[in-house]
């Protein structure tokens, strides 16, 4: 059995009116073009690298990421170092994708907690990472109940302090990425 030819079957509508295949056509160009769109206006592309200036293109991230670049670990890794699982590229791609979309929704619907906070999800992967970056450190440091607590419950200086979504004085906040068409753009300074 070939894909190909079964595959072109469906594409071409065979049996259905000419005028339906018409709307369908066109509805399928509306979603890919809205789809290009999106990815374009998002800068999607940019969250397939590691790069922390990606987590800055939402302008809600723009306090944490000044707290990161000015805590204790913006010199020595990077925002997927520690809050991406890193068993295989596989976790790691999905996880990201898992954890893109939902930001997508929460930003786009204007759903962002005053005070970002991790997500269920996110902790244990956090946890992991700090372990595995710091294992000498970690086994210096066994405390009463400690498989109940979490790095962060004392090393809450990680990103500085971070009290809201605008906790940061304006001229620390970097220059946000520019979004949207460059033909949106022209006469906008």
């Amino acid at each position: 059995m070939r894909i190909v030819p079964i595959f072109a079957t469906i594409l071409s509508l065979n049996g259905l009116p000419k005028r339906l295949q018409a709307v369908i056509y066109c509805l399928a160009g509306i979603v890919i073009g809205l789809a290009f769109f999106v990815a374009r206006i998002s800068n999607a592309a940019s969250y397939l690298s590691d790069k922390p200036q990606s987590c800055i293109n939402c302008h809600v991230m723009t306090d944490v990421y000044v707290s990161w670049q000015r805590g204790s670990h913006g010199q020595v890794a990077v925002c997927n170092d520690c809050h991406v699982p890193h068993l295989n590229s596989i976790s790691k791609l999905a996880y990201k994708a898992y954890d893109g979309l939902k930001h997508s929704y929460v930003f786009t619907f204007r759903k962002e907690p005053q005070v970002i906070e991790l997500s269920q999800l996110a902790k244990p992967v956090i946890q992991d990472n700090c372990i595995n970056c710091h294992t000498q450190t970690f086994t210096l440091c066994k405390l009463p109940n400690s498989a109940n607590r979490k790095c962060w419950d004392c090393h809450n200086n990680i990103h500085g302090s971070v009290h809201g979504l605008s906790a940061s004085p304006e001229e620390l906040r970097p220059k946000l990425p520019q979004a949207g068409l460059d033909i949106q753009m022209k006469g906008v300074d």
